[in-house]
């Protein structure tokens, strides 16, 4: 997959950060040109990412996040973008509520790739969810070009969008997110990526948010510290039991052959539960 697990958010303001956040064991890492820095420091940021990101090894999964396509920043992030683009493998677009705006920005990313000489289509994108509107949006938007990788469920801007509390248990925005990973699937893509847990400090509830996750069907989490890293990456993995399990289903179906068969404890099975034991071993074999 081309995000994985974990997908490390590192301010673009302190450039100091993305070297030691590459550094990590992140399956990939995002600089943030939105959130994370104030108004009248985007500026800054953008001249010193170029710089930083060339200081530090070539890696894969190298995000940017750009600020949203009708604010006032987003020309001058495109040029961050094009900057970048030697390394990046892909561009996080946010507040999408329709598929025009990923359309516009493969356009923008078309013309960079070409100018580059850099195989057009090259640069993911990944738009994220996170108003109404957007997760309303959800199907149109996963399956609004070859460009899109997978789906970013937006946790706080959604919920203060709605005028609810995010919890760790997550009831407040269940079909929310339950939409977005619809959506992605019904677009043939990798489950969406989950918000941030925001609580540093607060381990058991970033895991319980992680196994609720990807119980849903979410495949990876945001985050905000490297301490959070393998928390969320060993919360995302495939359990001992559930790996035994998938080894017994797929063990028993060359045994049978062909067609629905029972394993020992008397279990039925068929092709779906075949196809997702095998998947499971593939992840992580």
């Amino acid at each position: 997959m081309l995000v994985g697990r974990t997908l490390l958010f590192v301010p673009g303001d302190r450039p100091e950060r993305i070297g030691k956040a590459v550094a990590t064991t992140a399956d990939a890492v995002a600089v943030d040109l939105e959130d994370a820095v104030a108004p009248d420091a985007k500026a800054r940021a953008r001249e010193a990412v170029p710089g930083a990101v060339a200081a530090t090894p070539p890696r894969a999964g190298l995000f940017l996040r750009v600020n949203a396509l009708d604010t006032p920043h987003f020309a001058d992030d495109m040029a961050t973008v094009a900057a970048l683009l030697p390394r990046l493998a892909g561009v996080l677009l946010p507040k999408v509520e329709d598929a025009r705006a990923v359309q516009r920005l493969d356009e923008l990313l078309t013309g960079l790739e070409a100018a580059a000489g850099r195989p057009v289509g090259a640069t993911a994108v990944l738009p994220i969810v996170e108003t109404a509107r957007g997760v309303l949006a959800a199907p149109a938007v996963a399956a609004a070009g070859p460009r899109v990788a997978t789906l970013l469920f937006g946790t706080l801007d959604l919920a203060s969008d709605l005028g609810v509390t995010p919890t760790v248990d997550g009831r407040e925005l269940l079909h929310a997110r339950s939409q977005v990973v619809l959506a992605t699937a019904a677009a043939g893509l990798p489950g969406p990526l989950d918000g941030p847990h925001a609580a540093l400090d607060d381990a058991d509830g970033l895991v319980r948010a992680s196994v609720l996750a990807r119980e849903l069907g979410f495949t990876g989490k945001v985050v905000l510290h490297p301490r959070q890293l393998a928390p969320v990456q060993e919360a995302f993995s495939p359990t001992a039991a559930e790996l035994a399990r998938a080894r017994e289903v797929v063990a028993a179906a060359r045994e049978a052959g062909s067609g629905a068969f029972r394993l020992a404890d008397g279990t039925f099975v068929d092709a779906p539960v075949l196809r997702r034991a095998t998947a499971l071993l593939g992840v992580q074999e």
